[in-house]
């Protein structure tokens, strides 16, 4: 019987199979949009959420402000009550001397009507007392009544200013959730996924993030 040679039992050699087509040809491409989007979109959430902190700085200073000028106002205007109620007792006194004839005596209850309500008797007495009394001209002013107006007038703008800033705040926090999708659909993109989902991510998240952008810009900004 005849020695089989030693090569003559290995088994020939088949031909290699070509390689298959990698699947991630496109994760580089992939992975640089998505690295650039990240960053963009990172950049603007930090800039929504500075500007969110900002509005709500502005806003709770508006809402102090407005809470002090109504307390300005209102002590301003317990002024003005204070001063028509003196002189209510004052003219009441010069009202009740007049009708009894005592001439000297309203005389001298007229020296002790206060400036204001002097201006205003003055005024009255010239238009020939055709008003029902000094209390009903223009003229009469009391202490504290341009102030109660001026710090209520101030604290309804302020008021106003705070919800306007509580509405801009408010904005930017909703754009903050804006892009956090963005981030959420670029970083989900950068999975183990068909490239094709993958670019669809990437579109959906890049149309978010401009239309975001567009829709920041036109907000106000506080720095």
């Amino acid at each position: 019987m005849s020695e089989e040679s030693p090569d003559s039992t290995r088994a020939a050699p088949t031909a290699e199979a070509p390689a298959p087509v990698s699947r991630w040809r496109h994760r580089p491409f992939i992975e640089i949009v998505a690295v650039a989007m990240l960053s963009v979109t990172a950049i603007l959430t930090a800039w929504c959420g500075f500007q969110a902190s900002k509005w709500s700085g502005e806003r709770a200073i508006a809402f102090a402000e407005a809470s002090a000028a109504r307390v300005e106002a209102s002590d301003a205007d317990n002024q003005a009550r204070e001063a028509r109620v003196v002189d209510l007792i004052i003219y009441a006194e010069w009202v009740t001397a007049n009708a009894q004839g005592e001439s000297a005596l309203a005389d001298e209850i007229e020296d002790r009507f206060t400036p204001h309500f002097t201006l205003a008797f003055d005024a009255w007495q010239a238009d020939g007392e055709a008003e029902p009394g000094p209390f009903a001209m223009a003229e009469y002013v009391p202490p504290g009544t341009e102030e109660s107006a001026e710090r209520a007038a101030y604290a309804e703008a302020r008021f106003a200013e705070a919800l306007e800033d509580t509405e801009r705040g408010d904005n930017y926090s909703l754009l903050t959730v804006l892009f956090a999708l963005v981030l959420f659909l670029t970083a989900m993109a950068q999975r183990d996924i068909h490239h094709l989902a993958a670019w669809i991510m990437l579109g959906l998240a890049a149309l978010i993030a401009v239309g975001g952008f567009i829709v920041l810009l036109t907000f106000p900004a506080r720095f």
